[in-house]
């Protein structure tokens, strides 16, 4: 390699100096790992946020227009339904019902809950079962409870355990589980459509959303005409997911507040790992001075500094994502509903951020050294 040589005399020139060389490394980590915290937090937040969408898998989601997650639904006449079913491109339509409500527990407490109705027929949706069958669903009073995070708040029923829902006897009919946990911090409930809004008051509009499924992907364009024409809009999975991530990070202040403290934690790295890597220059010039005096070219030392900004950046970068690995791995353990999680989208992020850091560190050393003239160094 053609800079091998200066290369190695930079690596050693680092790692002799303990202690600069640690300083660096630490100030790199704690940034990487509170960068890393920070946008892990907030994807694991809209993972959850996500968590019903995900869970009932429609490839289509008809709503008002005004619906920006989830679980706060504005119920849609029975009537669009049937105008849904009876699209040009439509291969099936379903309605399905999310409310909330409160179920008293053998105990005599109460518990909020999220109920999810299913269409009678097909039940489209449905969660895997761990307990019970799926025919019991359509047994008198019967529920499914989702076996996740909030599990225990229902005092951890099992298949049989009764309890009530506004003065209507509810029984426990499976246990099931589901790809991702809910954010709201409240158990789940499947039952039938007509259960739910039976048990559960609602306006005279009872329909949350209507489950499509189109007969091909170029008809999904056309099926948004249509339901646009009848005053409501038709996303995607993906592009429901969007509007959900959109409104958590743009008209909460979850995203706000997860931005500025993703800057202050590159703020914090940049100016620690910076003003030692300045001080490492500055205490090291005599020896940047001796090596212009033997031949190396200004070009040499500038691949010097970048390689040494590079490797401890990386260096550093390592170690927060082992840290923060390490971390949320340990707090999941004990805590099941701790919503973080590490996505390529946040390791892309602060390993720009990393990268940015050591260009920063690089330029304001590389200033220094390139002005230096060995006989300023050896007339000192």
């Amino acid at each position: 390699m053609k800079y091998s040589g200066i290369l190695r005399i930079g690596f050693k020139l680092l790692v002799n100096d303990k202690p600069k060389f640690s300083a660096l490394l630490i100030g790199i980590t704690f940034a990487v790992f509170l960068m890393m915290q920070m946008t892990a937090m907030f994807a694991g937040i809209l993972n959850r946020a996500y968590s019903t969408v995900t869970n009932i898998g429609a490839a289509i989601w008809i709503m008002d227009p005004a619906v920006n997650t989830a679980t706060t639904s504005i119920p849609m006449p029975d009537y669009l339904l049937d105008a849904v079913r009876s699209m040009d491109g439509v291969s099936y339509a379903v309605p399905l019902f999310i409310g909330g409500a409160q179920v008293r527990l053998a105990s005599g407490t109460y518990q909020s809950v999220t109920v999810i109705g299913l269409d009678d027929t097909s039940l489209f949706g449905r969660p895997e079962l761990e307990q019970g069958k799926i025919e019991d669903i359509y047994a008198d009073n019967s529920f499914l409870v989702v076996n996740d995070a909030e599990f225990d708040k229902l005092e951890s029923p099992r298949v049989g355990t009764t309890f009530e829902l506004n003065d209507h006897r509810g029984m426990i009919a499976g246990i099931a589980r589901v790809a991702a946990n809910g954010l709201n911090g409240v158990p789940t409930l499947y039952t039938t459509y007509s259960r739910a809004i039976e048990y559960i008051p609602t306006t005279r509009f009872t329909i949350s959303y209507v489950l499509v499924q189109a007969k091909s992907d170029g008809a999904i364009a056309g099926i948004k005409q249509q339901v646009a024409k009848l005053g409501y809009v038709a996303f995607t999975k993906n592009e429901f997911n969007q509007r959900i991530a959109d409104y958590y990070t743009y008209k909460t202040g979850i995203g706000t507040n997860i931005l500025l403290m993703t800057v202050i934690s590159f703020i914090v790295g940049l100016s620690i790992s910076g003003q030692t890597f300045y001080t490492f220059i500055l205490e090291n010039l005599e020896k940047f001075g001796a090596l212009k005096a033997i031949g190396a070219k200004g070009r040499e030392l500038v691949y010097m500094i970048l390689f040494m900004a590079t490797f401890t950046a990386l260096t550093g970068y390592g170690l927060g994502i082992g840290l923060v690995t390490l971390m949320i791995t340990i707090t999941r353990s004990r805590l099941p509903n701790y919503a973080a999680m590490i996505t390529f989208w946040n390791l892309g992020l602060a390993f720009g951020m990393v990268i940015l850091i050591a260009a920063i560190s690089s330029y304001v050393g590389i200033r220094k050294v390139i002005k230096i003239e060995p006989f300023d160094i050896f007339r000192g």
